[in-house]
């Protein structure tokens, strides 16, 4: 098993470097980079200045700023380099876990994606908890009452849950309940109110509860269909399985047979999916669902760096999400060995 173990993180090498490679080359050509950015905003402030504010001026490529200050630029954002030599630093730089610094928010890379998590950590993880702790229920209940009404209204629910896109969702539930058309019963945005600072423990909760509802509703519903129908699934198939009729022709109850043999090696697909899930519920970010309830998570602040062009962040975020990525792959894999001695690695 350690062989294995480390072949699988040599392996990661070449995954990173792949991913890295491949976006910094598509960087280089896009249009619109931090040097433009900056410039059209220098253009700008010098149209304001020059119509006395009325307004700002459109980009005209590099047309009213001074060479030698384009150049100046250029050399603040590492852009007076050849991109081979700003490649091998970036390696060198990821090689020590420094992410670097973002060209916009004048902050390292990692302090962003700490002040970001909280937010994606309240929306990943209470929509993991909601969908394993209704999904799996629901999908023993629909694979004992297999073929019964309640099992085919179930999936039909589940169903049209999973084909109604999440950020549409969100905006039914604004307008029906976040003081749209209809109902005002939830907060339009944010994860606490202004007088956060002022309320008492028990208050507290309750105000982050209440914020926390409809983002986490639109997030959760789409994926309780998979966990459901492979809960289903699985419990089906070890119902039909030999051991099943043995332990029922010994006079044991349907009770027992299901708690005792079924549910435990049932749960082996989906247990074996837990640990990557509940990492990946800490970097969960919904670029749409927090847009809509104006969240800053990291969705947002991906959204934002590239449109920005803000380079750092993009590459140093997409490097420790591909690490996470590769690494909980990995434990996923292992999962299946300590859930099942018999799996066997080469």
């Amino acid at each position: 098993m350690w062989a294995y173990i480390l072949k699988r993180l040599l392996l990661m090498v070449p995954t990173l470097l792949g991913v890295l490679t491949i976006t910094f080359l598509v960087i280089q050509f896009v249009p619109g980079g931090p040097v433009e950015q900056l410039v059209s905003q220098l253009q700008g402030r010098g149209a304001a200045g020059e119509s006395g504010g009325a307004g700002g001026a459109a980009y005209r490529g590099r047309q009213g700023v001074d060479a030698k200050r384009v150049e100046e630029i250029k050399a603040l954002y590492g852009f007076d380099k050849p991109p081979l030599t700003r490649y091998v630093e970036m390696l060198g730089r990821f090689a020590r876990f420094d992410l670097g610094e973002s060209f916009f928010h004048n902050k390292p890379v990692w302090q962003l994606i700490r002040e970001k998590l909280p937010v994606s950590i309240s929306l990943g993880l209470w929509s993991f908890l909601l969908t394993y702790l209704i999904s799996v229920p629901l999908g023993i209940a629909k694979a004992v009452r297999n073929g019964s009404r309640f099992d085919t209204l179930t999936t039909m629910l589940v169903l049209i849950g999973s084909a109604i896109p999440g950020f549409v969702l969100g905006v039914a539930l604004l307008v029906l309940f976040g003081g749209g058309s209809f109902l005002q019963w939830f907060p339009l945005r944010g994860l606490s109110s202004a007088n956060w600072e002022s309320l008492s423990l028990g208050a507290k909760i309750a105000d982050y509860l209440w914020h926390i509802a409809l983002p986490v509703c639109a997030m959760t519903l789409g994926s309780f269909a998979v966990i459901t129908l492979m809960t289903k699934n699985s419990v089906l198939e070890e119902i039909r399985k030999q051991y099943v009729l043995t332990a029922r022709a010994k006079g044991l109850s349907e009770r027992t047979v299901l708690w005792r043999h079924v549910f435990r090696n049932a749960l082996m697909p989906i247990m074996t999916g837990f640990p990557a899930a509940f990492v990946g519920a800490f970097f969960t970010g919904s670029i749409l669902i927090e847009t809509l309830f104006s969240l800053d998570g990291l969705g947002m602040l991906s959204y934002e760096s590239i449109m920005r062009r803000d380079y750092p962040v993009v590459l140093g975020s997409l490097f420790l999400f591909t690490l996470i990525a590769l690494l909980t792959t990995l434990v996923r894999d292992l999962s299946y060995l300590w859930v099942d001695p018999r799996v066997k690695y080469a």
